[in-house]
């Protein structure tokens, strides 16, 4: 151990302490950078994989309690900043310039919510301070205009020697194409496969993405051309399959979970949506509409994580409507700090998986 302070002992009085998903050294991570000494301040910058860290106080409270032990310090003071791995391209998979990862959220069944935990995690890494896009590739459905108060709005077009580029909408934080955006509110999408799968493809190369650290999917439901499509066209961070507690929701789900593990896209985990009910006049008060502990049990089945369980409020489905999600409209709701730590689990097993 070095006795005198400075960088070097710094540094390695912080060898042991690791990173809790990685559980690997944060120096040998390269995770701490820019070490001062000032008259006994230690000041250091800790980058995280991932701005959306679950584990973020845990870490610098580590970081702290280790320097303390050396002899001069006074205080420490931590600059926390983040840097997104890229995740690992696959040689028959073209991934798309500036997106670090993409992750699709899907279901096996219609009516579970997908679309609103899709938006809600999308928005929940963007307040985290990530750059966030989202495709709508509900291609029969778009829905996330709405969810995220775009409803009405357009994506401009540009011409280039490569064809049309799409410049995405924006709102709260978060990117979005959407086939809601070409066509008129009440037309129907009548297109059988190939259709579907031209435009999945247009609005994965053809959009001004610009930097991303994660492109959420929201997928449509089931197990059919837009989940192949996605599977075998992008190298794909993972999949989160979203169901309710119900019997025949959690059936469907096990399909599309199969799906995935069949097409060698990682499934990062199951949420339990409409887990329970709680009454606006009664908060205290749970109702277990949909049944109880359906996805925890297939979770255990199929030995994938459950990622979270976010409860049925009113809030929840007015914040959708309105387009102010709800993690926007009532971040401290039982359903926002659910799907914002959703979200945070999501990041750091995406993290874990690009540096594994």
């Amino acid at each position: 151990m070095l006795e005198t302070l400075s960088a070097e002992s710094v540094l390695e009085v912080l060898k042991p302490v690791q990173d809790p998903e990685l559980q690997k050294s944060l120096v040998a991570l390269n995770m701490i950078r820019n070490v001062s000494i000032d008259d006994g301040k230690v000041r250091f910058t800790l980058v995280l994989t991932t701005p959306a860290c679950p584990l973020r106080q845990f870490i610098v409270e580590d970081c702290e309690r280790a320097i303390k032990t050396l002899p001069g310090v006074t205080s420490v003071e931590v600059e926390v900043t983040a840097e997104t791995p890229q995740q690992k391209s696959l040689p028959d998979r073209t991934g798309i310039e500036g997106v670090k990862n993409i992750i699709a959220i899907s279901s096996g069944k219609g009516g579970v919510g997908k679309s609103s935990v899709a938006v809600n995690v999308a928005v929940a890494l963007a307040q985290a301070g990530a750059k966030v896009g989202l495709i709508d590739a509900d291609i029969y459905g778009p829905n996330a205009p709405t969810m995220l108060g775009l409803e009405g709005s357009g994506v401009a077009v540009t011409q280039t020697e490569q064809g049309e580029i799409l410049e995405p909408a924006f709102n709260h934080g978060v990117k979005l194409v959407s086939m809601g955006f070409l066509i008129d509110k009440d037309q129907p999408v009548i297109w059988r496969g190939p259709m579907l799968n031209g435009v999945i493809r247009q609005f994965l190369y053809q959009v001004r993405w610009g930097d991303l650290d994660y492109l959420i999917v929201d997928m449509p439901p089931g197990t059919g051309d837009a989940q192949l499509t996605m599977a075998q066209a992008v190298p794909m961070a993972g999949a989160v399959i979203v169901t309710t507690p119900q019997t025949v929701a959690l059936l469907d789900s096990r399909r599309g979970l199969k799906m995935f593990q069949q097409l060698n896209v990682p499934v990062l985990g199951i949420v339990e949506n409409m887990s329970y009910f709680i009454p606006p006049d009664m908060p205290d008060r749970q109702y277990d509409i949909f049944g109880s502990a359906g996805g925890e049990k297939t979770a255990a089945e199929l030995n994938v994580p459950l990622l979270g369980c976010v409860p049925l409020e009113i809030p929840l489905r007015q914040g959708g409507d309105k387009g102010i999600p709800i993690v926007v409209g009532d971040p401290d709701s039982a359903s926002a700090k659910a799907l914002t730590q959703i979200a945070q689990q999501i990041a750091a097993k995406v993290s874990v998986a690009a540096l594994a």
